[in-house]
């Protein structure tokens, strides 16, 4: 067991019949487990030889994805920086602009799918972000009109709020103005949507467990007026708690709500409120108290019925999986009675498969088709 900062990291040795032996890493805080499905090999290679790895499987017309794969999803983000950092020493070019090279080469759809999900999970966290929002002010993505508005959602409250933080910054530095005057200025989002969501990208959230019963209490009376009273959850007040108070306090409030109300708020707002804004604040209150029932549902939509949106299916699994994929493993095998794993092996190929396959995870006794032998 190691300590570090506010969490208890528990290290577990997981040893499968001919493998390598892997670590877990288990992260406790404020109570809850958060658990990442990323396998890091023990011990780990050197970043020159695993640099060295990735250069000898971009030889060639056709890379080596399995080897891809097998590296770089095997690695913490801290472990990819320091890789990224000795394949540009020793060859010269980001490892970025050669995985973005390979993108451009290729028409083939689950060419370009596995060469996007690399790119994003190879990226710094916060980076990748900041990317992913420019894109989602910008409406660019296959997942429609709403999914934008998920993006700023899930990021601004599904965060850390130091998280957001860096994401805030390394988006200023990378499109040369801040998140929240690109997001006032687009033409992409009308009001009160837009306040809403300028409100949660410029949220600075205190990050413990204290709470203030009568203050829930009060706010928890205040949302049911709003949302079945009035049918207007778009009120000033509605978006100031759900933009400015904890984690801890708006989960006490919600109970309160439960409690004294008789329903979930979330079920209020699907049943009375049929807006855009409803939309959003119903993966707010998700993303800020349970965000694996988001996400959960994130995936089920992207893979289910006809086609599957590549873009929101790859944002949703690189974005958890070393978080809290575990638990949104769980929350989608009891919600939909089948595995994430064994949608993604139903509804994509090749090496895009493999490589959310890696992400995700597969569960104990789970047979899933893959093409890559350390799955």
């Amino acid at each position: 067991m190691v300590h570090c900062h506010r969490y208890i990291i528990h290290i577990q040795l997981l040893v499968r019949p001919q493998s390598p032996t892997y670590i877990i890493f288990i992260l406790v805080a404020s109570g809850c487990t958060i658990m990442s499905t990323i396998a890091v090999p023990s011990p780990v290679p050197s970043p020159a030889e695993d640099a060295e790895g990735i250069w000898k499987a971009l030889q060639g017309w056709r890379a080596d994805k399995e080897a891809l794969v097998r590296i770089l999803t095997r690695r913490t983000a801290a472990q990819r920086t320091a890789i990224r950092r000795a394949y540009s020493f020793l060859y010269r070019e980001p490892l970025l602009n050669c995985f973005r090279h390979r993108l451009s080469r290729h028409c083939l759809l689950a060419s370009v799918d596995f060469w996007k999900a690399m790119i994003l999970w190879t990226m710094d966290p916060a980076e990748r972000d900041a990317n992913l929002l420019h894109g989602a002010i910008r409406l660019r993505g296959d997942g429609g009109e709403n999914d934008h508005v998920f993006v700023l959602v899930e990021i601004s409250c599904a965060s850390a709020p130091d998280h957001l933080v860096a994401v805030r910054r390394a988006y200023a530095s990378l499109f040369g103005c801040s998140l929240e005057e690109d997001l006032a200025s687009s033409v992409s989002f009308q009001e009160p949507l837009k306040k809403l969501l300028v409100g949660l990208v410029t949220s600075y959230r205190y990050d413990g467990d204290q709470v203030d019963e009568a203050t829930a209490a009060a706010e928890a009376a205040l949302l049911c007026e709003a949302v079945r009273r009035k049918k207007q959850p778009h009120g000033e007040d509605v978006v100031r708690v759900i933009s400015t108070r904890s984690k801890a306090q708006l989960a006490a409030t919600f109970g309160l709500y439960r409690a004294h109300h008789g329903t979930e708020l979330v079920e209020d707002i699907e049943s009375r409120c049929s807006s855009q804004f409803a939309g959003a604040l119903k993966s707010a209150v998700w993303c800020l108290t349970s965000p694996e029932k988001h996400f959960a549902e994130v995936i089920r939509n992207a893979v289910e019925g006809l086609g599957t949106y590549e873009d929101v299916l790859t944002r949703a699994v690189v974005s958890r999986a070393e978080v809290d994929m575990a638990s949104v493993r769980a929350e989608y095998r009891a919600r939909f009675g089948v595995t994430v794993a064994s949608d993604i092996a139903d509804d994509t190929s090749f090496g895009y498969r493999d490589v959310l396959l890696a992400l995700v995870g597969i569960e104990e006794g789970e047979e899933v088709a893959t093409g890559l032998a350390c799955l």
